[in-house]
This record gives structure tokens, sequence and C-alpha cells, in this order.
């Protein structure tokens, strides 16, 4: 059955990448919006990233919302230290013209589910979930109209990429994190347990450039420029590869092994604010919340990444 999604992004290069597989999946998947959201870079850069992204994938003609500029509760943290001054750096984009729409995305988040029948639209968040934990909050109503909310975020084998013990998308706002995981809707997790196995090697990257057509091209500059942090800091020969597995799900989860558990997210402590605590072998009582995923199927991950950006332009 095709799926109807919302992406709820901040891009970010690994926002891009996924961004463009979605696209270049239309068999399985109507991407209804992007809504933008703070995180990697502020909001001004995030907002003008996606509607750079559809320019370049030739789809003006999906929306483009902007969303919140800061997290709930506390001041906003980027990481511009990875992604560049803009986001997306690497290619020469071309600064957007399509517009971007009036109406503020947490609005449109809202009015888009009520107007869903049940179970019809599925919430894909690549960053901070300021955006859905704000819709939740403001029109508790909305969650009739979610089939599933499935998010890049969270560790717990892996640690944390941004503290010891903390994921950035968590991180910056565990508030927004809480409030979404504790909304009784279906959730999957694509935490860095998966996606630190999701490895770009220069061997998969030449098959994104060798693709040939531009969105192939953006997505090997992009990943090439962002890769060089993390293989700095983890001593690896290839970089992580993230929020493309929450798309890839989505097409194919049979790329994906896990379990259902309880998640909940740290808010209190200085030392672990936003550590995701997942009781993976199911030590408390506590109530499964998140279909937590664990593994993947790497290869067959950067088969449908490649076959898929093939069909863009």
């Amino acid at each position: 059955m095709r799926r109807k999604i919302i992406i709820d992004t901040d891009p970010g290069q690994d926002d891009g990448v996924a961004i463009l597989l979605a696209l270049g999946s239309p068999a399985e998947i109507e991407v209804l919006g992007l809504v933008a959201v703070a995180g990697n870079v502020p909001l001004a850069r995030t907002e003008s990233n996606a509607r750079k992204l559809l320019e370049v994938a030739g789809r003006t003609d999906i929306p483009v919302f902007a969303g919140c500029p800061r997290p709930m509760l506390r001041p906003l943290v980027t990481a511009e230290h990875i992604h560049g001054e803009t986001g997306l750096d690497g290619p020469s984009f071309d600064d957007p013209t399509m517009p971007l729409q009036q109406q503020h995305g947490v609005d449109f988040i809202i009015d888009t589910l009520r107007a869903a029948a049940d179970a019809e639209i599925t919430l894909c968040c690549l960053g901070p979930m300021t955006d859905l934990a704000l819709a939740l909050v403001k029109a508790p109503d909305i969650t009739r109209g979610i089939r599933e909310i499935v998010l890049m975020g969270g560790a717990h084998f892996e640690g944390g990429n941004i503290t010891p013990s903390a994921e950035f998308n968590v991180y910056v706002d565990p508030e927004a994190a809480d409030i979404v995981l504790r909304c009784g809707c279906s959730i999957t997790m694509l935490p860095l347990d998966v996606t630190h196995t999701v490895l770009s090697t220069e061997e998969r990257l030449g098959r994104l450039a060798a693709i040939g057509n531009r969105c192939g091209i953006a997505a090997a500059e992009m990943l090439r420029f962002s890769e060089r942090f993390d293989l700095a800091r983890y001593g690896w020969s290839a970089a992580p590869l993230h929020d493309p597995n929450v798309i890839a799900y989505l097409i194919d989860p049979s790329l994906y092994t896990g379990r259902t558990i309880n998640v909940t997210v740290e808010l209190a402590s200085e030392l672990s604010r936003g550590m995701t605590i997942v009781d993976y072998w199911s030590v408390t009582d506590r109530a499964a919340n998140v279909q937590y995923m664990r593994t993947a199927n790497v290869d067959g991950f950067y088969d449908l990444l490649v076959e898929r950006l093939a069909v863009l332009p």
C-alpha cells in the first residue's frame, strides 16, 4: 500500500539523501509536504535547504513549510561542524526559487492529520521532534490520523554522537522526543545502533556518483563532505549514514530487524540529557511503545538507494 507521508526534517546532507530516496520511490511513497525544523542548522537554512532539494529533484509541486526555530524549552544546538555553514555543503546548489508556504509547519501537520482518514498518514522525523511534539500538544486529537511515526534518533548499544550518552536529534529537543514517545501511536525508531552499521564506503559513494544524474552526483557530493567529521571521530574506513534509513524502512521493512520494547528519554540529568533509556532486554515492566530496529541489510539498503536515485533527474 502506498504510504502518504509528511517529512519533518533539518537538512543536513543525510536528510537530503533521505528526501531524494523518498522522491525516487513514487510507487511506495506519496510525499504530502516537507516541514523544516531547526536542528543541524538554524531554521532559515533548513527551510531553504528543503526547497533546494525539491528543485534539484524537479518536485517543486511538493510544498515546504517552516516549522519551529528552536526547541520547546532549551537553546538551540546546531551541527555546522559536521554539515558546514549551509547544512548542505558539498554540492553547489542554486538559491531556491520555489516559494516557502505561509502556513506554519505545525499547523500544516495538524490540518493534514485532521483531514486524513483514520491511521492514514506516516510522519517521518529526520531531525529534532519539536514540530510533531508541538502539534500533539496543540491538537491531541491528531493521533487518529497517524498510521505510524518513523524516526531517526536515539541509541543504546552505540552510546551517543553529540554527548557520550545522547544521539543528536533527541539531545537537541529531549522534551519533544519525550512527548512523541508517549503519544500512544505506532512508533518505529532507527537508532545509531542501526545507522552506525550503514557505512558509506568509497565503493558505495562511487556507485551513487556513477548514476550520472544530478541527484546521484549531489548525493555523493553531500555525503563525501559530511563524512569527513565522522571519519576523523570514529577512525573507521567509512562514515555512517543516518536519516535515509527512515525512508528505506518504509519502502522495504524487510531490510531491518528489531523488537518492540519500551524507550524513554532522560530529561533531568545534565550528564545524560537526551539519553534514550532503551529497555532492550525487558528488565522493567514499562509498556512497550517503540519498534526498535537493531540490524540492517546494508548491501540491500545501498542497492535500493542506487536504484531509486537513478530514476530522478
